[in-house]
């Protein structure tokens, strides 16, 4: 993956999780929901700054991270839309 197609955090945090360990195990430990964690695992969900907080604690990384991880996602995804004319604000000198 290039920063100019990055994975979304979800993507990154399956390699995270151990070898056999199930969705519903995983999300016992970080205590959300199933459902909550399945949405980000599979990309339908972004990490909130919560969610980069709790994994932080769990997996020992830092929250920056992941909120930077999905910042990143976001804006690739952003940049795909075509935004209408809007011209610069020209402030006064």
């Amino acid at each position: 993956m290039s920063m100019h197609d990055p994975a979304h955090p979800g993507e990154v945090l399956r390699e995270w999780l151990p070898e056999g360990m199930t969705v519903t195990q995983a999300a016992q430990e970080l205590h959300v929901a199933r459902v909550t964690l399945s949405k980000v695992l599979n990309g339908q969900a972004g990490i909130s700054a919560v969610m980069a907080r709790r994994l932080a604690v769990w997996l020992g990384t830092s929250p920056d991270m992941w909120v930077n991880m999905q910042a990143q996602y976001d804006l690739w995804q952003a940049s795909k839309v075509r935004l209408p004319n809007i011209k610069p604000l020209r402030r006064a000198a």
